[in-house]
Parts: C-alpha cells; structure tokens; sequence
C-alpha cells in the first residue's frame, strides 16, 4: 500500500485555525475529523467550506438521504475511492440501498431491480462520470422526479464527493 502523503497532524500541534475549524466539524453531525478531512485541515480554510457544503448534501439535500448514499457509492466506485466506499457502503444499506444494488455498483455493473427514484439517480450520476454529461431523457427524467432543486443538489453531491474522492486518491488516504 503507498504510503499516506498527508496522514492525521496530531490536535497538539494544530494551529488556531486548524482547532477552530476542526472543532467545529466535531461539534457538527460528524462528530469528530473523518478521513477526508485529514488531508484537508492542512487548508483550514477549504476544509470548513467544504465540510459545511458536505453537511448540506449528506444530510439535509433535496433528494433525502438514502438516495443521496446512493450517489455517493456510485461517486465512489467511479473514482476508485476505497475510503468513501468504505464508509457509506453500510450506511446506504442501512438508509435502504439494497444489498444487491450495492453489489452491483461495486462489480461495475448497472443494478437490475433499481426503483424508479434509484434508477434516475443511477442514471443521472453515470452520465456525469462517465460522459461528462446528461442526456435530455435522463435529464427530464431526473427533473420530473426530484424537481431542479433535487436535480441541482443531486449534481452538487457528485461534484463534492469527486471533490473528497480527488484529495483522498491524492494524499494516499488508507482505507
């Protein structure tokens, strides 16, 4: 395994803006630095951003959160992020994300027995990994569904979990 470009700075040699944004993160639904956040609080700064934006799309977006566990896992398996997978993989099991539709998504595969709301999700997070774009079908689909509000939160789930995939693939981050 490579070695971790970027592992946990102990709490003791944090700076000020480290500790302030680092218990704020602790004080909020996470409720301690998660490993993405590791490499991240060398950047004070971006990371209070970026956790406060994750705090919205993981727990409170448009779409609810076992569709957003959904995308998340196919963020994850598109960016070959272990970390990711490793963490919501049980939650979205958890939220209601079949057993078999989490299988599947990790083989690579399209899932067979998606329902309806799944399926525009799944559809909606393939089109913007692998073609850098949404179909007008899929796209109608999408709004039909959850509405520009949950079609535009379900964009920003993906761009903020390719986000945390990038810097975790980057620094090394182990599973």
């Amino acid at each position: 395994m490579p070695q971790d470009r970027l592992p946990p700075i102990p709490p003791e040699l944090w700076t000020q803006a480290q500790r302030q944004e680092a218990q704020a993160m602790i004080a909020g639904p996470r409720g301690a630095i998660l490993a993405p956040f590791v490499p991240l609080l060398r950047s004070p700064e971006l990371m209070g951003h970026v956790q406060r934006l994750g705090e919205y799309l993981r727990f409170r977006s448009a779409i609810g959160v076992r569709l957003t566990e959904l995308a998340i896992l196919v963020t994850a398996h598109e960016w070959q992020q272990p970390v990711e997978w490793a963490i919501h993989a049980p939650i979205a099991a958890r939220e209601g994300i079949a057993a078999e539709t989490i299988a599947a998504i990790a083989r690579g595969e399209r899932p067979a027995t998606l329902t309806d709301d799944e399926a525009a999700v799944y559809d909606v997070c393939t089109q913007l990994h692998r073609q850098r774009s949404v179909s007008d079908a899929t796209w109608a689909a999408a709004i039909a569904r959850f509405g520009e509000p949950g079609v535009v939160d379900l964009i920003g789930i993906n761009g903020y979990y390719a986000l945390l995939a990038m810097v975790m693939n980057a620094a090394r981050t182990p599973a």
